[in-house]
């Protein structure tokens, strides 16, 4: 099962970090999350998570966070919180 955390507004290659609008749903180190979009669909666990170059723990509805991603993703592709 999956629900829906928020969206990616921008993705920066070279370091490989998505910029992530949480609307949904809480978001914490350790979770495991699917992005799904046009030509993404990947599964990680949520390693490295920041807020103004800060790293954080939790993110919470309303925040807009730098996610460190496995994979390349583009903006408006679909953040989920996998749930066991």
């Amino acid at each position: 099962m999956e629900i829906r955390v928020g969206k990616v507004t921008h993705y920066y290659s070279k370091i490989g970090v998505a910029i992530v609008e949480i609307t949904d749903e809480n978001l914490n180190i350790g979770d495991t999350i699917r992005i799904k979009g046009h030509s993404t669909d990947f599964i990680q666990t949520v390693d490295s998570m920041q807020i103004e170059h800060q790293p954080i723990n939790k993110a919470e509805i309303g925040n807009i966070i730098g996610l460190k991603v496995k994979d390349k993703c583009r903006e408006g592709d679909i953040v989920y919180k996998v749930l066991p």
